[in-house]
């Protein structure tokens, strides 16, 4: 197999640990601040009611339970032998100190769990949960992922996010200090943005010394507000070749030494209005692949 012309997360847990290793994710059982009132109410407004991309969690199991859960179809279809605990599922800094600590450690009681990922909002890091969460990532392999979507304050208003983009900079800046590792989420065609200001996004990035990011499409999921905005002909999606080459134009100008953990988005087939065709998840990964091939370029090119 070629190898591929970005830094993959999965090449870097192969290098650390020798072997095949899988994120399992859990939902435990948090809410969202632009959820329940305290920032919002409704959620961002590619959300859906059950958080976000989280789909195929086992929810209603305690944190064990869904890690048992998981390992079992990770050992059956890819022959993994260690695990990572995702907490994705909503907003998983947002609860005391002491709650957090317990689900972290239930997590890695796990003896092959090897390290935690945990999905957050730049706006729920308060000093005693970074000086915890500081705690993990001296004693595990540890991700902190913070939601960005997009560093235009007007887009995070249009997208109901709850908060705007000094607001991720300041969580940046005191996590990097902590030496907590982050990887940004960016959210590929928003309503509104030009292709210019999405590419502007990675010179952003590689200013704040980030870590990692999660490049994601536009989704259209039923029951959210962008659905009703889809379907009265107000938010347009991409088409797959304009994706795929944004997304080698998104590449070509981050640093590096980005571990890129992902190229697209992944929306329940069931609830998914639009675009079909990102359900073609590997064919859309192939294509980005051969779209670099073909141009002769790779991650970093134009920094």
């Amino acid at each position: 197999m070629e190898e591929k012309r970005y830094r993959t997360f999965s090449a870097e847990l192969k290098e650390l640990f020798g072997c095949r290793v899988h994120r399992i994710s859990v939902d435990a059982g948090f809410t969202c601040p632009n959820r329940d009132g305290s920032r919002g109410t409704g959620g961002c407004i590619y959300c859906g009611g059950e958080g976000s991309g989280s789909f195929g969690i086992e929810r209603g199991l305690p944190v064990a339970g869904q890690l048992a859960a998981g390992k079992e179809v990770m050992v059956r279809k890819y022959k993994a032998s260690k695990f990572i605990a995702y907490f994705q599922a909503y907003t998983n800094t947002y609860a005391p100190v002491d709650r957090l600590r317990a689900i972290y450690d239930e997590a890695l009681a796990d003896p092959e769990v090897v390290g935690l990922i945990v999905g957050s909002r730049p706006d729920c890091l308060p000093a005693e949960v970074i000086d915890l969460l500081a705690e993990y990532a001296r004693q595990t392999y540890f991700w902190l992922e913070l939601g960005l979507q997009s560093p235009l304050d007007r887009t995070l208003r249009l997208i109901n996010r709850g908060h705007d983009f000094a607001a991720f900079t300041t969580a940046v800046e005191s996590c990097r200090e902590r030496g907590i590792r982050l990887c940004a989420h960016v959210i590929l065609g928003l309503p509104g943005e030009s292709r210019a200001e999405m590419l502007a996004t990675p010179a952003i990035l590689n200013g704040l010394g980030v870590d990692g990011v999660k490049i994601h499409l536009l989704h259209v999921m039923a029951g959210t507000a962008l659905a009703e905005l889809y379907r009265r002909g107000e938010v347009a999606v991409l088409e797959r070749d304009d994706y795929v080459g944004l997304v080698c134009d998104f590449l070509e100008r981050l640093d590096p030494r980005f571990v890129v953990q992902r190229l697209t988005g992944d929306g329940h087939r069931s609830r998914l209005l639009a675009p079909r065709w990102s359900l073609d998840k590997f064919e859309v990964l192939n294509a980005i692949d051969r779209e670099l091939v073909r141009r002769g370029s790779r991650q970093g090119s134009r920094v």
